[in-house]
Formats: structure tokens, C-alpha cells, sequence
């Protein structure tokens, strides 16, 4: 077997990166709050800056402690440093608009601050690629809590920018006194990722953020009486994430840590930021959305929705599935097209919440992910048994 694709144990996510993930799912769980206090497209837009910040430096320490094991007393605690400043952005969310944006970007930069330091313990000086462009980004986001509106916006998005351009600058960082060529480099060191331990890092994380989808059907019903329909609702809603972890776990999962095996260590990272932030983002925003349409809904089944709850809705799942979409296309995991196809219709079934009522919305969007899923699996099967008849 080629060394390139063949398996090799890895190493298990620790009950720490397991904890670190939990505060960070707050972050999630008080966007939903800034997003249900003031649903409109504007807040949404605002949600997508966060959260489009705060995932890089997610995804920043998971990379880190997929290279850098929390296994030792210095480690860890510099990891709890680190658990303690996404809680203080977390904390800020709410009123980062209004008052709290300063304390959110200090929150950020110690984020930033804490994760260079771990980093210096794979990559030494090399670190500073990394660590100088996060925290520029940290200073914007900071800066933006002086400001309002348009300029405070702009602030953000120039933070985005820094993040963006991070990873070619590591890329192309200084030359090596040895000769090597600094981009080839980098791009060992990058790959030399464990797939185990980083596939199933995503993983655990993509289950908490449905923790907060499930959370949402108890705020939703907050005080209302528990009658049979309010029941049929929160089941309806329960199901919409059920399908939704169907639709990543039962196959994408493993054949993501496959394409990671298969993929020399040169080429790893570029798969992983391709597939693990710019393809997971939609979908972790998706549960976010979708999570505030669920709140903002289940007082109202019978009812015909206001737009923007019905969007939350629909568009939280045509979020995910456009997302989950794009990350099976960059691992080439296929069929893609049943998932591309289904996400524009459920966010068509927006005019049933608006016309008919938001039961019938619940209703549809969790027949349009069933129905996708059979016919996927359908042609799973035609195409394995296609297969088993040309090898007889």
C-alpha cells in the first residue's frame, strides 16, 4: 500500500480540546441572542462578521492542538488562557455594536496572543507569520468598538481581510539559511496534520453547535402551556436537526478522513482550510440561523410567519446544505448534486411559513432533507452495485 494513503492509528480529541470547544459553542449561542433580539437582515450581515472572525482562530487552535498535544501542565493551562478569553468575546457579543465592542476586541487579541505562544512550540519563530496578522485583525476588531455603523463595519471587514491574507504570508515567510525554498517548507509543516484527530476535532464540534439547535426548541416554548401541538412542533424541530446530522455524520465524516490519508502532507493544509473553514463556516452559521428561527417560531405554529423568522428557517438549512455541498465537492466526496439541488428548495419553503403557516414550513424542510437523503442513498446503492456487476 502506498505510504501516502495508507491508515495509521490517530490520535483521539482529549476531554480539554473537548471542553475548549464548549466555550467556543457559546460564542454560537450568543450570536442566536444578538440575532433573536433584533431580527434583520442588517444583525444577520453582523452575525456573519463575528462569527467569520472568531472561527478563524477556532479553527487557528485546532490546528494548533492537532500539532501541539494539550498533554502537559504548561500546555493546558495556557489552553484554559486561552477557553478564558473566547469567553470573554463570547460574554461581549451581545452588545458588540453597542458598548461591549472594545472588551470583545481585547478578548480577541488575548485569543490571538495566547495561540502564538502555543504555536511557537512547533514552529518557532516562524510563528510570527501567523501570530503578527491575527492580532492586526484583533486591533481592527478592537478599534471597531470606537466606531458606528459603516465605519465600525468596515473595521470588521478589513480584520476578515488580515485573516484571509494569513495563511500566504506564512506561506511565502522568510527565506531559509539552508537553502529550502520557505513555501515548501511551510507547507510540510502545515500539512503534517493528524486526519484522525483533526476530522473528528470538526466533528465534535459540528455536534455541539447542534446542542444549540436543541436548545433552542426549549427557548422557543419557554412558558407556553405544553399542549399536543406545541409537542408536534418541537418534534418537527428536533427532526430538522436529526436530519441535518444525518446528512454530514453518517457518511462525510469518514470519507473526509479518507481523503485526508489520501492526500500527501505538502497538500493537507490547503485541503483543510478549504474544507474545515471556508466549507464549514455556511454550515455552522446555517445551525446558527436556523437555531433563531426555531426560537422565534414555535410560539407561532398555526400562524402566518413574518419574513424574516421564515427566513431564519429555510435559510439556515440552505445554509448547511449549500456548505455541506461545497465540503463534499473539495474532498470529492460524491454524489454533490442531490445537496446543491436540495438547497435552493428548502429555502423556497420560506413562502410556505409566510403564506400558509410555520408548521407547514417545519413540515416541508424536513421532507425536502428526508426525501434527499433517500434518493442520495438510492444512488449510493445503484452505483455500488453498478460497480460489484463490472468487477463479476
Amino acid at each position: 500500500m502506498n505510504s501516502a494513503t495508507e491508515k495509521v492509528p490517530g490520535r483521539r480529541v482529549t476531554t480539554l480540546e473537548l471542553f475548549f470547544d464548549l466555550v467556543f459553542v457559546f460564542t454560537l449561542t450568543q450570536l442566536t441572542v444578538l440575532l433573536a433580539g433584533d431580527l434583520t437582515f442588517v444583525t444577520a450581515g453582523r452575525v456573519a462578521l463575528i462569527f467569520v472572525v472568531l472561527f478563524w482562530m477556532y479553527g487557528a487552535y485546532a490546528y494548533l492542538t492537532n500539532q501541539v498535544p494539550p498533554d502537559r501542565p504548561a500546555r493546558r493551562l495556557l489552553l484554559m488562557l486561552g477557553m478564558g478569553a473566547f469567553l470573554v468575546c463570547a460574554l461581549a457579543i451581545p452588545r458588540v455594536f453597542d458598548d461591549t465592542g472594545v472588551v470583545f476586541g481585547l478578548g480577541f487579541l488575548a485569543v490571538v496572543v495566547v495561540h502564538t505562544a502555543l504555536y511557537t512550540r512547533s514552529h518557532g519563530r516562524d510563528s510570527v507569520w501567523y501570530g503578527v496578522p491575527n492580532a492586526l485583525a484583533a486591533v481592527s476588531v478592537t478599534a471597531a468598538g470606537l466606531f458606528d455603523g459603516l465605519a465600525a463595519d468596515g473595521l470588521w471587514l478589513l480584520a476578515i481581510l488580515l485573516q484571509f491574507v494569513t495563511p500566504f504570508l506564512a506561506e511565502h515567510g522568510p527565506g531559509r539559511a539552508d537553502g529550502q525554498r520557505s513555501a515548501d517548507v511551510m507547507r510540510v509543516q502545515l500539512g503534517s496534520l493528524d486526519p484522525a484527530h483533526f476530522v473528528e476535532r470538526h466533528g465534535l464540534l459540528l455536534i455541539v453547535a447542534f446542542g444549540e439547535s436543541v436548545i433552542a426548541i426549549g427557548t422557543g416554548i419557554g412558558q407556553l402551556p405544553l399542549t399536543p401541538g406545541l409537542f408536534g412542533g418541537a418534534f418537527l424541530s428536533l427532526a430538522l436537526a436529526v436530519a441535518l446530522w444525518w446528512t454530514y455524520f453518517v457518511r462525510d465524516e469518514e470519507g473526509a478522513e479518507a481523503a485526508f490519508h489520501a492526500t500527501p502532507a505538502p497538500d493537507r493544509w490547503r485541503l483543510a482550510m478549504n474544507a474545515y473553514y471556508y466549507a464549514f463556516l455556511p454550515m455552522l452559521l446555517g445551525i446558527a440561523y436556523l437555531a433563531t428561527g426555531v426560537k422565534k417560531t414555535l410560539g407561532h405554529l398555526t400562524e402566518h410567519l413574518h419574513t424574516a423568522p421564515a427566513l431564519a428557517l429555510a435559510g439556515g438549512v440552505a445554509l448547511f446544505l449549500a456548505g455541506d455541498a461545497a465540503f463534499r465537492a473539495v474532498l470529492r466526496l460524491y454524489p454533490v448534486r442531490f445537496r446543491a439541488t436540495a438547497a435552493p428548495v428548502a429555502l423556497a419553503t420560506t413562502l410556505l411559513g409566510v403564506r400558509v403557516s410555520a408548521v407547514a414550513e417545519l413540515l416541508a424542510l424536513v421532507g425536502v432533507l428526508v426525501v434527499m437523503l433517500m434518493v442520495e442513498a438510492r444512488s449510493c446503492g445503484s452505483a455500488r452495485e453498478a460497480q460489484s456487476f463490472a468487477r463479476s
